[in-house]
């Protein structure tokens, strides 16, 4: 009998080779996202500076117009959460257009949603105006605080037509790959509305309505910044300014799975904010800060998630699902280490940022027992919104809103049990946040880290 053939070595110069070109890819997937993230983050953590600047200027009027700002903050916050599509669907298109090679296919989806934005804006500055008082009423609030929060409501849903036309813009930008234009844009929103509403609020002594005006001038410059920009870009690829009824319309219908996925998790924002106002006016307070803070937060590890809504859109256009898988891997590691690195910045937060937002001790408690449930919950957070950015950006949106509303029903259950049981004090703004931030953030992490483990969320190619 033969001897058995000798097994052949390992090359040592392929190995080298092999793992030296696994590195170069890694540090290009790397370049990618950051060239991306950056500059998002940029943007994402300019624009609820905003929320965040009203709170502290507003903090020094009154507890009650604090309060009342949560309240009407909550309801316009709301509208624009729900119209997030507008952003999000719209990267996804236009990168997945660019992948392909189709940059006027892009530009012309990007031109509809702008229209879109605008008239849906138009149309839901009109409802609140007319519903306001009623919408309010449901909170519960006290006559003081109702009183502030109508004042804030009317004059801000003037400026929701420019908040969402920055969107639907923001959108067709950063699908165009480009995320720096977004980024000098809020920016200069962002500096431009500190000095603004210092004046208004304490130097002119219009109080919650300062606020309002100041916020609103501000949206509106940034609206026409990027309008002017999309219209310079169409012209130069031949697509029509004007609106085209059947395309906007078709937008709208696309877009419909991303915004019953968005609607599903506004709808848990808003539940817990109908829990903390049974509360009081602290307890609310003090939701409508440490919210404030978990927009500031989830913004800057979204702008993970909007790197992988432009590259996986655009690879995939492209047909490469394999450059798509090395993205999602590198992200995910990405989302869990940034979401320890913010939880570590709540961690010091949370000693600080209580006495910087309100002057009321029992403000101060409350809010430090939510900042502690969001700093726990940070890891998770940030390995929810890469995959959420991923599957937004391979069009898999059925999926998401089907998800969306599993884990918000399973969430507002025990929410609604902290109702029941009204702790008082800081233990109940603790029990709520456990409520609808752990456990929810957990419930999706178990759906969309499911989901990538196929390949049934890619699509290949242009459409």
């Amino acid at each position: 009998m033969s001897a058995p053939a000798p097994v052949p070595s390992p090359d040592p110069e392929r190995t080298s080779a092999t793992a030296s070109s696994d590195r170069a890819a890694r540090r290009e997937v790397d370049h990618d996202i950051l060239r991306l993230a950056i500059p998002s983050l940029g943007a994402l953590i300019a624009e609820p500076l905003f929320v965040l600047v009203d709170s502290a200027f507003v903090a020094r009027v009154s507890t009650e117009a604090l309060a009342g700002l949560g309240l009407a903050a909550t309801i316009l916050t709301t509208v624009v959460g729900l119209a997030i599509f507008l952003a999000y669907s719209t990267t996804a298109a236009v990168a997945r257009a660019v992948g392909a090679g189709r940059m006027r296919e892009a530009l012309a989806r990007g031109t509809d949603a702008c229209w879109l934005a605008l008239g849906l804006g138009t149309a839901c500055a009109v409802v609140l105006l007319v519903a306001g008082p009623w919408l309010l009423g449901l909170f519960g609030p006290t006559p003081a605080v109702l009183r502030e929060a109508l004042v804030y409501l009317r004059i801000g849903a003037l400026g929701l037509p420019a908040m969402l036309a920055v969107q639907a813009a923001t959108g067709l930008v950063r699908g165009l790959q480009d995320a720096r234009l977004p980024l000098i844009v809020a920016v200069s929103g962002a500096l431009v509305n500190i000095p603004l509403n210092a004046m208004l609020i304490l130097g002119l002594g219009w109080g919650i309505a300062g606020s309002a005006v100041g916020t609103v001038i501000v949206q509106w410059g940034m609206a026409l910044t990027l309008l002017a920009v999309v219209a310079r870009g169409a012209r130069r690829y031949g697509v029509s300014l004007r609106p085209q009824p059947g395309e906007v319309q078709a937008v709208g219908r696309e877009a419909v799975p991303m915004f019953v996925r968005t609607l599903s998790l506004r709808a848990v924002l808003i539940v817990a904010t109908l829990v903390a106002t049974r509360f009081g006016p602290a307890q609310l307070a003090a939701h409508q800060l440490a919210f404030s803070v978990f927009t500031l937060l989830s913004l800057a590890l979204d702008a993970l998630a909007i790197a992988g809504q432009a590259l996986t859109g655009r690879h995939l256009g492209a047909s490469r699902p394999d450059i798509v898988h090395a993205v999602t891997r590198r992200l995910m590691l990405w989302g869990i280490g940034g979401g320890v690195v913010t939880g570590v910045v709540l961690l010091v937060a949370s000693y600080i940022a209580p006495q910087l937002f309100s002057p009321d001790p029992a403000v101060q408690e409350n809010l430090r027992a939510a900042l502690w449930v969001l700093m726990v919950a940070q890891p998770v957070a940030g390995y929810v919104f890469v995959l959420d950015g991923v599957l937004m950006g391979a069009g898999d949106a059925p999926y998401l809103a089907r998800a969306g509303v599993v884990v918000a029903v399973l969430t507002i259950l025990p929410a609604l049990g902290v109702a029941a049981w009204t702790p008082a004090g800081p233990m109940g703004v603790a029990a709520l946040w456990l409520a609808i931030m752990l456990w929810f953030l957990v419930l999706r992490a178990l759906a969309l880290g499911w989901r990538v483990r196929g390949d049934a969320w890619m699509r290949l190619g242009a459409e």
